[in-house]
């Protein structure tokens, strides 16, 4: 009687692969195309199957913004009306205030680097005179590079609805340039805080939705740019997403070590968008689980029921049970998950019995 070889398959990707990562085979199968009756049968059979096969890894994740970054005050000054956490601000409305005096979020992809005034010309002024003009102040005001009277008037008009002096210039620390609407992410400096020039104010990010999860170091295959992802969010529901990338890793806490840093942050984007997320509990936890390789529609049976082959040929094969009688039926192997492995030969069907050892 022929003895079954013990499989056991480690993550490889194909049986052979898996031989040189350490798959251990007890035992020696028949050869293809021999046939048993009787006592040659197996002590039991399963079914070939048409299934998908998913290698995957899921690991906990937390709900978050993309593209997070701080706000550092350009100017000496107390904090009079401290950031809200989880307000979204758009054009014209205060990131804070210092002072008394609010520091306004406006539009644009070059930072406040100067105070700008009358003779000044560049690429800031453009985009503070846009930024004048869609807000309601630009009557008179034409836009271009040039800070001119008519800027320094549409800017007094501006300052004069803020509560501030009416000076015609802006200040380092009046504004702050961002390429549009943000979500205040956390709040770096309180209500009464003393702050200077390069002292962190507060944490913004964009409104899109993401959602960051760490993987070891030995996961880097999953962090590639576009690897498929499902995400159970914390109400129970569950949304396709995808890697964008990878994220820097927040500051450890404090006596936290270097054990904080050691797994890689990766940044997903969920498919569904800003309404992907809606009215979930950013605070409360939610699993990612990583797609590293699928195959779809492939024949797969349990991987103890492959037998390896003796012979000069080698390989591996299936019993295949029909009635009374079994013939050893070659096949190629394939990728492992949950189980099962891939099968494939002209001679398998879907639906075939094939011996198994008994559980």
């Amino acid at each position: 009687m022929k003895r079954r070889t013990a499989f056991l398959a480690l993550g490889a990707v194909t049986v052979a692969a898996a031989v040189i990562g350490g798959v251990l085979f007890l035992g020696g199968g028949g050869d293809a195309g021999a046939s048993g009756r009787g006592g040659d049968l197996p002590p039991a059979t399963t079914a070939v199957v048409r299934t998908d096969l998913v290698r995957s890894r899921t690991v906990d994740g937390r709900l978050d913004f993309a593209q997070r970054r701080v706000v550092k005050s350009a100017v000496e000054g107390t904090v009079t009306v401290a950031a809200s956490e989880g307000r979204t601000l758009t054009r014209g409305q205060a990131l804070y205030e210092l002072n008394d005096k609010p520091v306004t979020l406006l539009y644009g992809p070059v930072p406040m680097f100067r105070d700008m005034k009358v003779g000044d010309r560049g690429s800031d002024v453009l985009q503070l005179e846009r930024n004048l003009r869609d807000l309601g102040y630009g009557v008179g005001l034409y836009v271009d590079v040039r800070y001119e009277e008519d800027t320094a008037a549409a800017v007094k008009r501006w300052q004069k609805s803020l509560n501030r002096d009416s000076t015609g210039r802006v200040g380092k620390g009046d504004v702050v340039f961002q390429p549009g609407q943000v979500k205040v992410a956390a709040v770096d400096a309180a209500l009464a805080d003393s702050v200077g020039p390069g002292d962190p104010v507060l944490t913004i990010a964009s409104t899109k939705p993401v959602v960051r999860a760490e993987l070891e170091q030995t996961d880097g295959a999953l962090t590639s740019s576009g690897t498929k992802v499902e995400v159970t969010l914390p109400s129970g529901r569950t949304a396709p997403g995808r890697v964008a990338g990878t994220v820097r890793p927040e500051e450890p806490a404090a006596g936290g070590g270097a054990a904080a840093q050691e797994g890689i942050t990766v940044e997903v984007v969920l498919n569904g968008g800003a309404g992907a997320a809606s009215g979930e509990d950013a605070k409360a936890p939610l699993s990612v689980k990583f797609v590293s390789e699928a195959r779809r529609g492939v024949l797969a049976v349990p991987v103890e029921a492959v037998v390896a082959l003796r012979g000069e040929r080698g390989g591996y094969g299936l019993q295949v049970v029909r009635g009374a009688t079994s013939t050893m039926v070659r096949v190629e192997t394939g990728m492992t998950a949950d189980g099962l492995i891939e099968v494939s030969g002209p001679d398998l069907r879907e639906g075939m019995k094939v011996g198994v050892a008994k559980s």
